[in-house]
């Protein structure tokens, strides 16, 4: 079987510390061409502490989109991609809640936007939480932790306050598969 689409050439136009910009020239089944810029991210973990019909967001300010948004806690790790997720979420909850959890159960895979990214994110359901304090990394100096009701949080989604593809979809994913 041909391939959907064959990469002819690949070039780097942009790099740093944080994600990678590629130019593909590419050949289409019916062999006529295009190009495909693609931006390689490292991998995060979204997490969703959640205790008593209740969960924990973040809020922080989003300097692309020149915004406060709140988000459930997440992040990557770019100086250890191959970290294994687990052990990613346990400390993302950590660094940006001051939270950990007995237990976390990994409840989807999903990618951030496969049209442009190669970047993927697992989400997990985080429970039996007990309170420490944040290890914020100086990034996240403006950052603030709130605990929302399960049904506040939707409205929040639906009203629009939350904004942010990664939480929405979490949200969704564990209503879906009734978790919370």
């Amino acid at each position: 079987m041909t391939a959907d689409i064959t990469t002819v050439a690949t070039r780097i136009v942009y790099e740093n510390r944080w994600m990678r910009v590629r130019e593909d020239e590419i050949r289409h089944r019916d062999g006529s061409c295009g190009v495909y810029g693609v931006v390689e991210k490292t991998n995060f973990a979204v997490i969703v502490p959640v205790e008593d019909s209740s969960t924990y967001l973040v809020e922080q300010y989003r300097y692309p989109v020149k915004g406060r948004y709140w988000e459930f806690p997440q992040g990557a790790w770019e100086q250890a991609p191959d970290t294994d997720p687990l052990v990613l979420a346990g400390a993302e909850l950590l660094e940006e809640t001051g939270l950990t959890a007995d237990e976390m159960v990994q409840v989807g895979h999903l990618f951030e936007g496969y049209g442009y990214s190669t970047q993927s994110y697992d989400v997990y359901l985080a429970r039996g939480l007990a309170q420490h304090n944040a290890r914020r990394e100086r990034t996240e100096q403006d950052m603030i932790c709130r605990r929302f009701g399960l049904d506040e949080v939707e409205q929040m989604i639906v009203g629009g306050m939350i904004k942010d593809a990664a939480t929405v979809a979490a949200f969704g994913l564990l209503r879906l598969q009734k978790l919370i």
